[in-house]
């Protein structure tokens, strides 16, 4: 058979299927992609976001490893020795969901869709080094997962406190806020509830000037890139600030000079908030409660326990409108939340705070444009030096 027989047929088509089984049964024999180890090469590693394996690849995935494979042969060419592993992000809702979905044990679903997926990688002929394949869900590798933990607990950059979180019913699980999308679970796309739950935190942030100060020595990076990289880091300079919290059933309003000696005031519970301008203290006419904040619920209830003859009748039923505001606010989402042309909503919660540099007691609200992850997710209004409080203020 002429060189010419062995890829056109008769009647001219080019029968690529078995030309291609042919040449993949040739890379899965010889292994030319396989990367051993070569301490002094001129190296580089080519990884594209391993796939989740609850379902078959579709168009998108063909996108990303296409033009990462195109990477890999590119610099093969020019000398380098390419490292281009595949591997399956295999723990997690989506397999979890998927499975539910299909009522079939996740194990059994999740190995079922690793040997597809394997088969249709394959079938692309992409040049990855199958001997380098990485499956999240076996012991080889999330132990390694369970040893960074323990680390990090052993260092003290592991640990617990409760929070205001997004959850999921329908998924049962924690929600990034990046994750919520127009009040829903952006896998189910079911509505997302605020619940304080207490949680495993890391200390990123004691990594902040550090990670800040290395960006710079990024020299390939995109501008654009390591501008929202300091903007993730979010470094601010300012100042810790203690408030005072009157009792529920105190008698003093807006406007009012405490009355009380620095030794009662010291005894009232402190509310602490994080400015940049603290030159405009004397300025602060109220307080804000991003909606999310747990101290919400505590401040409402203290004022719902009071006997009837010490409520205030303007604030009947405020723990119902809190509560309605609050479950309409956090699902919102954060970027639209703090857009400067958003309207500012929010409830006064009928308590009272105390400015402890002038006396001044001022009332506390909670409003749509404070964020529980912005410093401590409460802050000191001046409407006469910031545009957001001055249009709160004239509400």
């Amino acid at each position: 058979m002429s060189e010419k027989q062995d890829v056109v047929t008769n009647e001219g088509v080019y029968p690529h299927k078995e030309v291609e089984a042919r040449w993949q049964k040739v890379w899965e024999e010889r292994k030319p992609f396989r990367t051993p180890e070569q301490p002094g090469a001129d190296k580089y590693y080519v990884l594209e976001m391993f796939p989740y394996p609850s379902g078959r690849l579709h168009m998108g995935h063909c996108r990303v490893y296409t033009i990462g494979d195109a990477l890999a042969r590119f610099l093969r060419m020019r000398g380098k020795k390419v490292l281009h592993p595949m591997g399956f992000d295999a723990f997690g809702l989506p397999a979890e969901n998927a499975a539910i979905k299909h009522q079939i044990h996740p194990a059994v679903w999740t190995e079922r869709c690793i040997a597809d997926m394997k088969d249709q990688f394959r079938l692309m002929g992409y040049s990855l080094d199958w001997d380098r394949e990485v499956i999240t869900c076996r012991p080889e590798y999330y132990r390694w997962n369970q040893w960074f933990f323990l680390k990090f607990f052993e260092r003290g950059l592991a640990y617990r406190k409760a929070a205001a979180i997004n959850w999921c019913e329908t998924c049962q699980t924690v929600l990034a806020n990046e994750q919520v999308e127009q009040g829903c679970c952006w896998r189910c796309h079911n509505p997302v509830t605020v619940r304080n739950l207490e949680q495993w935190w890391l200390r990123i942030t004691d990594y902040a000037e550090q990670l800040l100060a290395d960006l710079d020595a990024l020299e390939d990076w995109p501008e654009s890139v390591k501008i929202m990289q300091r903007n993730w880091i979010g470094r601010s300079e300012g100042a810790l600030v203690k408030f005072k919290l009157l009792p529920a059933d105190t008698p003093l309003r807006a406007g009012d000079k405490c009355p009380l000696s620095p030794d009662q005031l010291a005894a009232l519970p402190d509310i602490e908030i994080f400015t940049t301008r603290p030159d405009t203290l004397f300025g602060v006419t109220f307080m804000v409660f991003a909606p999310e904040h747990p101290r919400v619920a505590e401040l409402v209830a203290e004022l719902e326990a009071l006997p009837a003859e010490k409520r205030d009748p303007e604030l009947a039923n405020i723990g119902a409108r809190v509560r309605e505001f609050v479950d309409r606010t956090v699902v919102e989402d954060r970027f639209l939340r703090t857009a400067a042309d958003r309207e500012k909503e929010g409830i006064f919660l009928g308590r009272y705070a105390v400015n402890q540099l002038n006396g001044d007691v001022v009332p506390i609200f909670i409003a749509n444009f404070v964020l529980m992850e912005y410093g401590t997710g409460t802050i000191m209004a001046v409407p006469a030096h910031d545009q957001r409080d001055f249009e709160f203020a004239r509400k």
